[in-house]
C-alpha cells in the first residue's frame, strides 16, 4: 500500500528517470514528500517554471530520454506552456506533471483550476489526467513511450491533489523497450538508384530521433558519396562541422552559396527533419511541390510524411536504423566532388573578419572562443534573438548534443538550457549566449545554477533594444523606433548580486583577457557584452537596412 505520489515516484524510477526540474506546488506535495526518500533522483528547484520547462526540454534533447518538470495548476501550468511548446516544435522528449485541484472541487473554477488537458492538447502530444492512483504506473509507462516514439515531443499528465494521496495498490512497470519498424527493401534499393543517379543531391539532416550514433553513420556514407550536408535550422551539431562534406545551416541568414546549392540541386535527401518554416525560409528555399527536385524524405513518424511537403519517395524509419543501412551500402568508386566544393564554402563563410568603425564586434571574439574551446568539448546554448547568428555563423559545432538552440525561437531559452547541460554534463564547458532581452525573461535561473553548483560560462549581448524586432521595424517603418528600446541594468552587478563572477567588455580587443579570466574561474561566470545596436545583425547595419 502506497500514497499515489510515492506511486509515481517509484515509476519514474523504473522509467529510468533520474532528475527532475521543479517549482514546487501545494497541489503535488504528495510528490515531493515521496522525493525526499529518493536519492536516485536529483532535484533541480527553479525560478519560474517557464524556466524549469527549458531545463526539462534541454535535459530531454542532451538524454533522448524524457525530461522531466512539475508545476503547479494555474499560473505554474501557464508558465510551464513555453517549454512544452518547444519541445513539439523540437521534436524533443518531455513529460510535465502539473498538479491540479481535488477531483471534487473540479468544474467550479476553484483556485487555480484550469482544464489542463483541454489547455494543452493542441501543444502536445498527448495531454491527459489520472483520476485513480491505480493506474499511475499504465499511464508513466504510456506517457514515456508517447514522448519518445515517432516524432518525439512532449506529454502533459494532470495529477489531481486528493488523488496522489490516496493510499492504493499498484503493479509498477518497468521500461519498454523500443524496436526499429522494418525498411521496405525495395525502397531503399530505390533509393540508392536515385541517388547514383543524381547529378547535385544535397542532403538536409537533423531533428527527430537524431542521435550521435545516426551522425557518426551518416557522415560515413556522405563522406564515401560525396554528398553536401546542411544542417536544419538550429540543427548545426547534427554531424561534426569538421566533417568535409560538412555544407553549413539553413534558417536565418545562410550562406548565399549554400542557398544556391539547394535551389541548383536536383534529390533532396531530407532525414529527420521537418523542412519547416525556418529551414525552408518561408516555404520557398524549398516548396511543398519543389519543381524540378526529387525529394526523398525520412522520418520517424508516418504522420509528417507527405504533410506539408509532396515527397517522391516517402521512407517511414528510425532515422540511425535509416543511416545505418546507408553507412553500409556500397559506395561509388569516384565519389563526388560537391561534398568538398560545399564545405570550402561553408568554411570561408565561416570566417569573421573584422568590420571597420565597430567598438566591440562580435565576430573576433567568435573566433577567440573557437582559438580557446574546443566543438567536442562545449555546447553553445542560446534563445532567440539576432545575437545568435554570431554563433551559428561563425561557431564550429561538434557532434549531436552540442548545440542547445529552440528551432520554435522562444526567448528566454539559452540560460536555463545552460543549467540543464551543465548538470548533464558536467565534463564539458557550457556556454549560455544570450541579448540583453533574452537573458531578462529568465535570468532569474542564475540562481537556480549557483544552487545547484553548475560550472557555466554566460555572455550577455547588449545592445539596449529587442534586436530582432527592431530590424524588422527598420525595414518596414524606417526610422520609426516604436517599443523596442530597453533600459537595463548593469548585468556584470546583477550577476555578482547572484553570487557569479562577471566582468564588462566594451571593445573587440578587451574580450580574449577576459574570457581567459572568465575560464580560470570556478561556477558560474557572466561576460557583459556592451554593443552598439546600429551592428543589427553579423552582416548588416541599421544604416543598411533603411538605405534599402
Amino acid at each position: 500500500m502506497r500514497t499515489g505520489g510515492r506511486i509515481l515516484v517509484d515509476n519514474l524510477i523504473a522509467q529510468g528517470c533520474d532528475r527532475i526540474f521543479q517549482v514546487p506546488g501545494e497541489s503535488f506535495l504528495a510528490v515531493l514528500d515521496a522525493l525526499h526518500d529518493t536519492p536516485e533522483i536529483d532535484v533541480v528547484t527553479c525560478r519560474q517554471e517557464g524556466g524549469a520547462a527549458f531545463m526539462a526540454c534541454a535535459d530531454g534533447t542532451l538524454t533522448h530520454r524524457p525530461g522531466i518538470c512539475f508545476v503547479t495548476r494555474g499560473p505554474g501550468a501557464t508558465n510551464a506552456s513555453i517549454g512544452v511548446h518547444v519541445a513539439m516544435q523540437d521534436s524533443q522528449p518531455m513529460i510535465l506533471f502539473i498538479g491540479d485541484v481535488d477531483r471534487g472541487m473540479r468544474d467550479r473554477e476553484g483556485f487555480q483550476e484550469v482544464d489542463l488537458p483541454a489547455m494543452f492538447a493542441p501543444l502536445c502530444k498527448w495531454a491527459t489526467r489520472i483520476e485513480d492512483a491505480r493506474r499511475i504506473p499504465e499511464y508513466i509507462a504510456r506517457a514515456f513511450t508517447v514522448a519518445t516514439s515517432g516524432r518525439p515531443g512532449p506529454v502533459v499528465i494532470a495529477l489531481p491533489e486528493d488523488m496522489l494521496c490516496d493510499v492504493v495498490e499498484a503493479v509498477d512497470r518497468p521500461a519498454l523497450t523500443r524496436h526499429p519498424s522494418a525498411l521496405d527493401p525495395y525502397d531503399f534499393g530505390d533509393l540508392l538508384d536515385q541517388l547514383a543517379a543524381a547529378k547535385r543531391p544535397v542532403a538536409i539532416v537533423g531533428g527527430a530521433g537524431w542521435d550521435a550514433r545516426t551522425a557518426a553513420a551518416f557522415d560515413h556514407f556522405a563522406q564515401h558519396w560525396g554528398i553536401p550536408v546542411a544542417g536544419a535550422f538550429r540543427r548545426q551539431d547534427a554531424i561534426a562541422n569538421a566533417s568535409p562534406i560538412w555544407a553549413g545551416n539553413l534558417g536565418y541568414g545562410p550562406n548565399p552559396k549554400l542557398v544556391a546549392r539547394i535551389k541548383a540541386a536536383d534529390l533532396l535527401l531530407v532525414i529527420g527533419a521537418r523542412l519547416g518554416e525556418a529551414t525552408t525560409d518561408g516555404y520557398t528555399l524549398v516548396t511543398p511541390d519543389h519543381p524540378g527536385q526529387r525529394l526523398v524524405h525520412i522520418h520517424p513518424d508516418p504522420a509528417e510524411l507527405n504533410r506539408v511537403y509532396r515527397a517522391d519517395t516517402a521512407i517511414c524509419a528510425p532515422v540511425f536504423f535509416f543511416a545505418d543501412m546507408l553507412a553500409r551500402a556500397e559506395a561509388p568508386a569516384w565519389p563526388r566532388s560537391d561534398g568538398a566544393e560545399a564545405h570550402s564554402d561553408w568554411l570561408d563563410w565561416s570566417t569573421p573578419r573584422p568590420r571597420d568603425g565597430i567598438a566591440l564586434d562580435l565576430g573576433p571574439c567568435v573566433a577567440a572562443m573557437r582559438e580557446r574551446l574546443t566543438p567536442e568539448a562545449t555546447i553553445i546554448c542560446n534563445g532567440a534573438g539576432n545575437f545568435s547568428g554570431w554563433w551559428h555563423r561563425y561557431w564550429h559545432y561538434g557532434n549531436p548534443g552540442t548545440q542547445l538552440a529552440p528551432t520554435a525561437g522562444a526567448m528566454g531559452y539559452g540560460l536555463p538550457a545552460a543549467v540543464a547541460g551543465a548538470l548533464r554534463c558536467p565534463d564539458k564547458t557550457v556556454v549560455a549566449v544570450a541579448g540583453d532581452g533574452d537573458f531578462l525573461m529568465n535570468g532569474q535561473e542564475l540562481a537556480t545554477a549557483i544552487q545547484h553548483g553548475a560550472q557555466m560560462l554566460v555572455i550577455v549581448v547588449d545592445n539596449s533594444g529587442y534586436g530582432t524586432i527592431r530590424m524588422h521595424q527598420e525595414r518596414e517603418y524606417p526610422k520609426r523606433l516604436s517599443g523596442t528600446a530597453l533600459h537595463n541594468p548593469d548585468f556584470a552587478l546583477l550577476a555578482k548580486a547572484y553570487g557569479a563572477w562577471s566582468e564588462t567588455v566594451e571593445t573587440t580587443d578587451q574580450f580574449a583577457p577576459v574570457l581567459d579570466r572568465a575560464l580560470a574561474q570556478p561556477g558560474v561566470k557572466l561576460l557583459h557584452l556592451k554593443t552598439d545596436i546600429e551592428v543589427i545583425t553579423n552582416g548588416t547595419t541599421i544604416s543598411a537596412i533603411r538605405n534599402r
